[in-house]
């Protein structure tokens, strides 16, 4: 006589293997599929990546092709590794940048990924496609009544209406490849150039017609210029005093480091080692550094709360300054209180005293002083000055644009896989 149970049992374990063998093919696909589809998204965040910061490095141009050109560069490598399969034509195919009426760009990068497990079910790729827009290079106005376009940099607004706004004495070495200098009196004369000097920049853009040349050698003049407007003015937030000083009076030795904080009516004396710490320091009256100091602020913002606030070197010093790369002030290396016009219709001397050398980058927010630069380089200064006048005295001066830190970069994904970008260039 059977065995009812071993038959049953034999049954049952038959309809098992049957199932089995039936489910495990789609439980394999469907455990590669999702593996597909992460390999898939991992691909597409880089894909985005590589966009953002292709266009990150082509903003800085301000031709389409150029443009172009840097954000390919910037992605080929990374295409060429993970394209080797792709049947979609070469990266220029894959790669558009266009550049929209706002001056802005936007770039679509598609690619495909290459499917392991869902190709069995009729899906041997997987379609990508990241977007990205970011601010192109700002349009430069005409340089001229007949209306030239340039591409160099603002480094030195020199924003007074006066007659000799700009004065160059003998002895001025002043060089930059990029530089552009804007001189927005229509006086009579704008500027007076004195023999003896060269001024080699990339634009020299006034705005007025009458100037005095009495020798020397002034690069790329252009008269009748429509010069770059104040690009800072109400755009900084002024501080709020602290009640009490941080720094007061006079200081004898040899190496100081100050605090962030106010400083009020400071001297060093004797020829000191002065370093401060990366942060905001207010200067309120004058900080006075003798012959022969050394001077250290990287991370620094200065603040002046009124026009009779500086710091004052007595000629010999060595200056090292550098702006924070991020927080509320950062690219900011000085700036002084706009807000109170009393203050802002009484302009007064500002001196930089380097004569031993500087290497100095960031924003100079100065346009209530009338600056007198004698002061001598190490390296190029990358700056964005704005002063009411200034004085060029026996100097050697190089300088570049100060370009803006990306610190403040942020990309955010939108709902069809594309991001929009919005970082100091970066914006939808």
């Amino acid at each position: 006589m059977r065995n009812n149970k071993t038959s049953f049992a034999q049954c049952d374990s038959a309809n098992f293997s049957i199932i089995t063998a039936l489910v495990a093919p789609i439980l394999l696909l469907a455990a590669g599929g999702a593996i597909d589809i992460h390999a898939a998204y991992d691909q597409r965040q880089q894909m985005q990546a590589h966009l953002d910061g292709g266009l990150l490095a082509a903003a800085r141009e301000s031709d389409l092709s150029t443009q172009q050109d840097v954000t390919a560069d910037f992605i080929s490598t990374f295409d060429t590794a993970n394209v080797a399969t792709q049947t979609d034509g070469a990266l220029s195919k894959r790669l558009k940048v266009v550049r929209n009426t706002d001056g802005s760009l936007t770039g679509v990068y598609s690619r495909s990924y290459t499917s392991w497990f869902l190709g069995l079910v009729g899906m041997p790729t997987l379609p990508l496609s990241v977007t990205a827009t970011v601010n192109g290079a700002p349009s430069t106005p005409p340089t001229s009544s007949t209306a030239t376009q340039t591409t160099a940099g603002s480094c030195l607004y020199v924003l007074g209406n006066q007659s000799q706004a700009v004065l160059i004495n003998s002895g001025v070495n002043l060089k930059s490849n990029a530089c552009r200098i804007d001189v927005h009196s229509t006086a009579d004369p704008a500027f007076i150039m004195n023999g003896g000097s060269t001024v080699d920049t990339a634009e020299f853009c006034v705005k007025g017609t009458k100037y005095i040349k009495n020798g020397g050698t002034l690069s790329n003049l252009k008269t009748a210029c429509a010069v770059n407007p104040d690009p800072y003015r109400g755009k900084f937030a002024e501080p709020k005093l602290p009640s009490s000083c941080t720094t007061t009076g006079a200081r004898d030795g040899s190496s100081f480091t100050l605090e962030p904080g106010m400083h009020c009516d400071v001297t060093f004396n004797g020829s000191p080692s002065v370093t401060f710490k990366p942060g905001l320091h207010i200067i309120k009256g004058r900080m006075i550094l003798n012959s022969g100091s050394t001077v250290t602020a990287k991370g620094v913002t200065f603040y002046f709360p009124d026009v009779d606030s500086e710091i004052r070197a007595n000629g010999g010093l060595t200056f090292t300054g550098s702006p924070s790369t991020s927080g509320a002030y950062k690219d900011i290396l000085m700036f002084e209180k706009t807000s109170d016009a009393a203050s802002n219709s009484r302009k007064t001397q500002y001196i930089f005293n380097g004569s031993k050398g500087e290497n100095i980058e960031g924003i100079i927010y100065l346009p209530n002083r009338d600056v007198t630069y004698n002061s001598t380089t190490n390296q190029t200064s990358k700056i964005s000055m704005v002063v009411n006048s200034v004085i060029m005295n026996t100097s050697n001066w190089r300088m570049e644009p100060f370009t803006p830190s990306a610190t403040a970069s942020t990309t955010t994904s939108t709902s069809n896989g594309g991001s929009t970008s919005n970082v100091g260039r970066l914006v939808k």
